[in-house]
């Protein structure tokens, strides 16, 4: 698997979205964090992330291209990948000062409102001016914990979005729970995320039937996100199965049928297959 992610490294620095790809930095900070796990250099990844940081906003964030300003969900991603090198010290405070100073759309909560979950509680959005959402808030939560910043306001309020998104059967969906009374199809990707951000900050029980879905989810998924975030999940609630390795060979047999997978997708199963401090350590993640 680092085969192929170097295979994507561009002379310059940066990481193609897949082999016939383009550079892209949320690529480029997935592969960053995939190859460290697997014990690349500082001096190996400095031109990557050097390259990351040339695309840095004066006030830390960072958008996904030039064309979406707006974008700037990638930027815990990029502060993950910032956060393994001194070199790029500055470049990750900034981006930290960023997330804590940043917050989703949010609003009073309307008892006649036809969404179930609380609307004031402030997480990460995608896009500026957005309402937040499950994905964007755990990659937030995430950057934060790498940067030392886990019990910062701001983080627990991430974590309290998170739990209060939970669906009632366990499990969460991409950011909603009730519409109009009907309650939402839960999602391993996301429900993997969830949980992977909310490892060692909650109490086992606030989450059991969310790791009781996961738990069998895992077991027969095989496309990368999703099970690289369940893999990412269960570990670090301790649950790690002794068929990850041979689940995520499975999964990874699946290109020869559907292509090769994105840049993201495989530095996920990467950092799902690399030495347990490791895989945790690049992805904030605490153990419970």
């Amino acid at each position: 698997m680092i085969a192929a992610l170097n295979d994507r490294l561009l002379p310059e620095g940066g990481f193609l979205t897949r082999p016939d790809g383009h550079y892209r930095c949320d690529a480029t900070a997935w592969a960053i964090l995939a190859a460290e796990a697997h014990g690349a250099s500082t001096s190996e990844l400095a031109p990557s992330r050097a390259r990351l940081t040339s695309r840095q906003r004066t006030d830390g964030g960072l958008a996904i291209d030039a064309d979406h300003g707006e974008s700037l969900w990638p930027t815990p991603l990029a502060a993950m990948a910032w956060a393994g090198s001194s070199l790029s010290a500055s470049s990750q405070r900034l981006a930290v000062r960023y997330l804590l100073e940043s917050q989703g759309l949010h609003w009073d909560r309307v008892p006649e409102s036809p969404i179930g979950h609380d609307t004031s509680i402030p997480g990460w959005a995608w896009t500026l001016g957005a309402h937040s959402f499950v994905e964007p808030t755990v990659l937030s939560l995430l950057a934060l914990s790498r940067a030392g910043e886990a019990g910062h306001e701001r983080a627990q309020q991430g974590a309290a979005l998170l739990l209060d998104r939970q669906l009632s059967a366990g499990g969460w969906n991409y950011g909603n729970t009730l519409v109009f009374g009907q309650e939402l199809v839960a999602l391993p990707s996301t429900t993997g995320m969830a949980l992977c951000a909310l490892a060692g900050r909650v109490a086992r029980d606030q989450v059991e039937r969310s790791l009781n879905y996961l738990q069998v989810e895992a077991a027969r998924i095989r496309t990368p996100l999703s099970l690289g975030w369940a893999l990412a999940a269960l570990d670090g609630f301790g649950e790690r199965s002794d068929q990850a390795d041979a689940w995520i060979e499975e999964t990874l047999a699946r290109q020869s049928v559907v292509g090769a997978f994105e840049t993201s997708e495989l530095a996920l199963l990467l950092i799902g297959s690399a030495p347990q401090l490791s895989r945790r350590d690049v992805l904030g993640v605490f153990a419970s």
